[in-house]
């Protein structure tokens, strides 16, 4: 039942809004949170859930296939795809039904419509007022002291490669795939493109990498982003770097598509995964004092407060780091500074950035050049994860890859790491925590880690610091 005015509306039921949502039920807010799909938004219905259940697939797969490594002898396994499509659903599935739990627990007024905002009127003098348009064109309107936009975001077409949801995809449409191809052309090397190259490559796609820009992975350190390219490449996707797609070099047919590069691409279907952009047009930011920047994301502080300070952004809409976790902290800052609680700003040198292919890539806080940049003196201490008795159990050959932690030389307090390899997604965590609590070298090298276990190498990296590894 609609209230007579809300403590807080929240526009957009994705991991921001909800998080923010139960955050200000914690508070005994009245909540009201409008979501005109489902709520878990992309990140549960399209992207980290069933693109992770996928991945998992794939790894299984591939460990079935080189089990003679692990001295097993296995014959006849293929690819059930279909059944991998129905594990997806119902992990998918499992989890929604949790959120939905989550929400009706905290007692909050869930309204499946679009919400725009309206602006001051004489009836109400502050903007903000949501009113909520229903599919059957009925609507009603939510009067409220905050409003917090939490709306999202989509992925980026290209002009010269449109979705039609056939054969030129968006990664939401790779959730929809009901076979797959026999070849695919990703367009984009960063997250999204390289982990869909990584499970599709394991389940036997001839997948080939288009990226514009002069290295995949762009934003992380390039010693990772050079590992990571010759892992890939030996496990048969072809990358293609300092090459950007021209409407030109693009022929596009009813079951094809050819790209005219330095060779003669040809495949059944295109993954365009450039990035994505922020869900901010039809919201009735026109009727408020919020600011856009000129890639229309709202501009907010670093507590998620616009220009009109009743009103609030988090998540992808805002257009800092895309991250599912980074979103979910953006909204439960923004609550608390609402309310008063006082809560730390946001940093996103403390958010980890995790890239789930085989192998996986972590990192987290900064990269030797941007401490540089930022006056510290550094001191880089790197080791391979073969160095790592567990990490060598856990693979099918030698592992790929290395931590590298970056710590102030004068304090050896932790500033930042650039890992790949097994389980690095989990191991950033720990380094989280370091990094949270401002920590030393010393103190993540003192702190005993069970043995044998991967992340006796982050210990043995903070003793190295000192002098006093033992094991590299």
């Amino acid at each position: 039942m609609t209230k007579e005015k809300y403590d807080l509306v929240v526009l957009g039921g994705g991991i921001a809004g909800y998080s923010a949502a139960i955050r200000a039920s914690q508070l005994g807010k009245s909540v009201a949170l409008v979501e005109k799909d489902k709520v878990g938004g992309t990140c549960l219905h399209r992207g980290c859930i069933p693109t992770k259940s996928f991945l998992k697939s794939a790894e299984v797969y591939q460990y079935i296939q080189h089990a003679d490594q692990y001295g097993l002898s296995v014959e006849g396994a293929s690819v059930n795809f279909q059944s991998v499509l129905e594990r997806k659903s119902r992990i998918v599935e499992t989890m929604y039904n949790g959120v939905q739990h989550l929400v009706k627990q905290n007692k909050i007024d869930l309204f499946q419509g679009t919400g725009r905002l309206l602006g001051a009127s004489i009836f109400t003098p502050q903007s903000g007022t949501v009113s909520v348009e229903y599919d059957d064109g009925e609507s009603e309107l939510l009067p409220n002291d905050y409003v917090l936009i939490a709306t999202g975001s989509k992925p980026i077409e290209l002009p010269m490669l449109p979705f039609d949801h056939r054969v030129i995809l968006s990664s939401d449409d790779m959730m929809q795939l009901s076979t797959l191809p026999k070849r695919m052309a990703i367009v984009g090397g960063g997250v999204i493109g390289l982990e869909f190259a990584s499970l599709l490559n394991s389940f036997g796609v001839e997948v080939t990498i288009i990226e514009a820009g002069e290295r995949i992975l762009i934003n992380e350190p390039a010693s990772v982003s050079r590992q990571l390219k010759q892992h890939l490449s030996k496990e048969g996707i072809h990358i293609l770097e300092n090459t950007a797609v021209t409407e030109e070099a693009v022929t596009i047919t009813e079951h094809d598509v050819t790209f005219e590069l330095d060779d003669t691409l040809t495949v059944d279907k295109v993954l365009v995964a450039v990035g994505r952009q922020a869900l901010t047009d039809d919201l009735g930011l026109n009727n408020t004092k919020v600011a856009l920047s000129n890639k229309k994301t709202i501009q907010t502080d670093a507590f998620m407060q616009t220009a009109d300070q009743h009103i609030y952004a988090a998540g992808d809409v805002i257009g800092q780091l895309q991250l599912a976790h980074v979103g979910a902290k953006e909204g439960v800052i923004a609550v608390e500074h609402m309310f008063n609680e006082n809560p730390l700003a946001i940093d996103y040198n403390l958010m980890p950035r995790c890239v789930y292919t085989r192998p996986e890539v972590a990192s987290l806080g900064m990269t030797v050049d941007v401490a540089k940049k930022q006056g510290y003196t550094t001191h880089v201490v790197k080791a391979p994860f073969k160095a790592n008795g567990k990490a060598l159990i856990a693979s099918q050959q030698d592992p790929d890859g290395f931590a590298e932690l970056v710590f102030d030389k004068e304090t050896q307090t932790f500033l930042g790491a650039a890992l790949i390899g097994p389980n690095v997604t989990e191991l950033i965590n720990e380094l989280s925590l370091l990094s949270f609590m401002d920590g030393s070298a010393l103190e993540l090298g003192s702190a005993t880690h069970a043995h044998p276990s991967i992340s006796e190498l982050l210990m043995e990296l903070g003793l190295k610091a000192e002098n006093q590894s033992i094991h590299i």
